[in-house]
């Protein structure tokens, strides 16, 4: 019976060892980093995905109605390919940048430091941190030219169905079908010598009805969606970063503090047994 206790007792010692030693682990995630980061990789993988098949269909749509002579839009062409392989550069840096920035919330969490009492920060370490926070400060400015970029495609494919939808109504049997265009040209897309450069009536009916454009069309919408999401990561990332930096600041004031305090104490008890060995000897 004794022996049979005694095991209970080291199980159930075990059992708790694992429990807390789980519950310091989950402590010691950063959870504001972590969200963070799987919001910037959820908003570069909507805008990096959904933006490069949006500018395929995008061509396609060009090429079969709008611009069928191909030197007319070949500059536009390679344009969209320039950044389709921008579309790759950036996949892969914000894939590479989300994890640092995760490993630097690690290392900076108020969590970890409680686990690793000898903790000490240096120079280098705020240099770094500042670092990251000039640069996401950077990249958020320019996720924010990006979003506002990725807006002009949803609002020129908003038009074209706006338009189709428009002739769908009763009132536009009043009117000569024909005559309802959309003219890409006007927007740049596309130079004013292009031919045809615009679609009416029917033809145009039979655009919006592709699965070209309506894919294209709620492509560029989940990508902007997906900027707007990268720009929110960003700015979260930035508040966390700013606040990693000022602890390491004040970190790196306490100790100082206490150095200062420990060499101070050292000399006070150097001084107190001087004193004591001079009172010795004298009497």
């Amino acid at each position: 019976m004794e022996n049979t206790s005694e095991e209970n007792q080291e199980q159930s010692q075990e059992k708790r060892g694992c429990f807390e030693c789980c519950i310091k682990c989950l402590g010691g995630v950063p959870y504001a980093s972590l969200v963070a980061t799987i919001l910037c990789f959820s908003g570069v993988a909507l805008f990096c995905g959904c933006g490069h098949v949006a500018l395929t269909g995008t061509v396609t749509i060009l090429e079969n109605h709008f611009s069928k002579i191909t030197s007319d839009h070949a500059m536009l062409t390679d344009i969209i390919q320039l950044m389709q392989y921008v579309i790759y550069g950036i996949a892969s840096f914000f894939f590479l940048y989300g994890i640092i920035l995760l490993a630097e919330g690690f290392y900076t969490t108020s969590a970890v430091k409680e686990l690793h009492s000898e903790f000490k920060t240096t120079i280098c370490g705020r240099c770094i941190s500042g670092m990251f926070v000039f640069l996401t400060y950077i990249l958020g400015v320019a996720w924010l030219g990006v979003f506002g970029f990725s807006a002009v495609p949803v609002f020129l494919f908003y038009n074209m169905w706006s338009t189709c939808a428009a002739m769908k109504l009763p009132m536009a049997n009043l009117t000569n079908v024909d005559s309802i265009c959309v003219d890409v040209r006007q927007y740049g897309i596309i130079p004013w010598n292009a031919t045809p450069g615009k679609a009416c009536g029917s033809t145009l009916g039979d655009i919006c009805n592709t699965s070209e454009f309506y894919l294209s069309y709620h492509l560029y919408i989940v990508a902007c969606a997906g900027a707007g999401a990268t720009v929110i990561a960003l700015i979260h990332f930035l508040m966390i970063l700013s606040a990693n930096w000022a602890y390491l600041k004040d970190a790196s004031h306490m100790h100082a503090y206490q150095d200062i305090k420990l060499k101070e104490e050292r000399e006070l008890q150097d001084i107190s047994s001087r004193s004591k060995e001079c009172l010795n000897s004298y009497t």
